[in-house]
């Protein structure tokens, strides 16, 4: 197709220089005579390696662009069929935009710092939110660095970004083409199935910016259950390398589901960082903490003998007495009615047993939650029994995790009853929940290292 170049196409723009080559279509750079302006046409023929899904995605382009009206994303200008010496084809023609792409200021030397990273990573979601919101839902299937293009710096500002090349595109309303379509490393798991959602351009984006990060293409990276390991060779924050794995998390469950959640995901882990306090174990705290990459660990151990147990031992007592001495009393009189009042004392029976759990665990309990790569587990203990059925779920159903707040409500008396801070983490329909006896700020801790290792945010209630 190089001897199109100083040809007049449609009788208005004349091809200057190749940009670019895929299988079935080139990319050329290109003047419009009529308005002396630099524009791109993307050319495709019918040439031998030619299929009628080539035309369908070229086909959709053209349409997708048109619909299209974003200062990132390329201008749909013209398409039109063309009649070469080389065969019968379609053109696409579309601004040009002058600035380079990810690729080429990598391999130019260029380096980027976690600021301009995270620069980036707002401005690509920002232009994926544009096009998820769409409708139907616009999904582009090939974000990669030589898609992504990226002006000179201004002053603080990385540069402007621009996506590029919608070739691969797919609508909800066209749904997919039998042809995977992508690139090997900045693919997730689903597109090699041919599904493909706006979390499917998520993972893209992510592995897009491990590579501006670490300098090597995702497929050279190593990786363990399809998942990419690279925290130990850059130079992140904590915070930044949790974010990039959540969001190339290979598990459609696990990862997160929308731009907008991944922007708000990653402006809360800097609002996090923000607060040190929420990394470090309280002072004092007994919880014992242990995590890995394959397992999440929780020991609260008993609480102890404590000031606020003295009215509630008080209490017990003096109810399981009055209890005792009201079945007595009823044993006493059985014939003359007293076996109502022992079943009075039965009934009751389950309060002052309640209490003197609740004073054994406070004393000896202990608490486990565990999380594995396969399941979640809560078990409560009295002196090494469990006292109590395992709460157990698989963890691919972990779906969300809550820290709620200090509440009161009212009880079938019309009391109000004080109910206390906790953690929910919600498997499913299955609530496993931390907080009995645990303070604010180690709640706070606890709730941070859970939503690091999970990769969820959390929902404050």
């Amino acid at each position: 197709m190089e001897q199109l170049i100083g040809q007049v196409l449609n009788h208005q723009y004349c091809i200057k220089s190749l940009l670019g080559r895929q299988k079935g279509r080139r990319t050329f750079l290109a003047d419009d005579l009529p308005t002396g302006s630099t524009v791109v046409v993307k050319i495709l023929l019918l040439s031998p390696e030619f299929t009628w899904d080539d035309l369908k995605l070229f086909e959709r382009e053209a349409a997708t662009l048109k619909s299209l009206n974003h200062t990132s994303i390329p201008q749909y200008i013209d398409y039109f069929e063309l009649e070469t010496e080389l065969g019968k084809g379609f053109a696409l023609v579309q601004n040009y935009i002058e600035a380079k792409s990810l690729q080429n200021w990598i391999e130019s030397g260029r380096s980027f710092s976690e600021e301009e990273i995270k620069n980036i990573a707002i401005q690509l979601l920002n232009i994926l939110n544009y096009l998820h919101q769409r409708q139907p839902s616009v999904i582009h299937r090939d974000i990669k660095p030589s898609n992504i293009l990226l002006g000179d710096r201004s002053g603080h500002n990385v540069g402007q970004v621009y996506l590029v090349d919608f070739g691969s595109v797919q609508t909800v309303l066209h749904g997919g083409t039998k042809t995977i379509v992508g690139t090997y490393g900045y693919m997730p798991p689903e597109q090699f199935g041919d599904r493909c959602l706006p979390a499917s351009d998520l993972y893209a984006v992510g592995a897009t910016l491990i590579y501006l990060a670490t300098g090597y293409p995702p497929n050279e990276l190593p990786q363990k259950e399809m998942r990419l390991l690279f925290a130990d060779k850059v130079n992140l924050s904590v915070n930044m390398v949790n974010w990039l794995q959540w969001l190339t998390e290979p598990s459609l469950d696990l990862r997160l589901n929308s731009a907008e959640e991944a922007l708000e995901a990653l402006q809360e882990d800097r609002l996090q960082k923000s607060h040190s306090t929420k990394l470090v174990q309280p002072t004092g705290s007994k919880i014992r903490l242990r995590q890995t990459l394959e397992m999440f660990d929780i020991l609260i151990p008993p609480h102890g003998f404590h000031l606020a147990l003295i009215p509630l031992i008080g209490f017990a007592v003096a109810w399981n007495s009055f209890l005792l001495v009201w079945y007595a009393g009823a044993l006493a009189t059985w014939s003359s009615g007293g076996w109502f009042a022992a079943l009075f004392a039965i009934c009751h029976l389950g309060v002052g047993i309640g209490l003197i759990w609740a004073i054994l665990f406070a004393l000896f309990g202990t608490i486990r939650l565990r999380i594995t790569s396969s399941e979640i587990i809560l078990v409560y203990k009295i002196l090494g029994l469990v006292c109590s059925p395992w709460l157990k779920a698989s963890r691919q159903d972990i779906i969300k995790l809550e820290q709620t707040a200090l509440s009161y409500k009212k009880d079938s008396d019309g009391d109000q009853v004080q109910i206390p801070s906790k953690i929910n983490i919600w498997a499913g329909t299955k609530k496993f929940s931390l907080g009995d006896n645990l303070s604010d700020p180690e709640l706070d801790w606890l709730a941070y290292n859970l939503s690091n290792w999970l990769k969820l945010p959390i929902s404050k209630q």
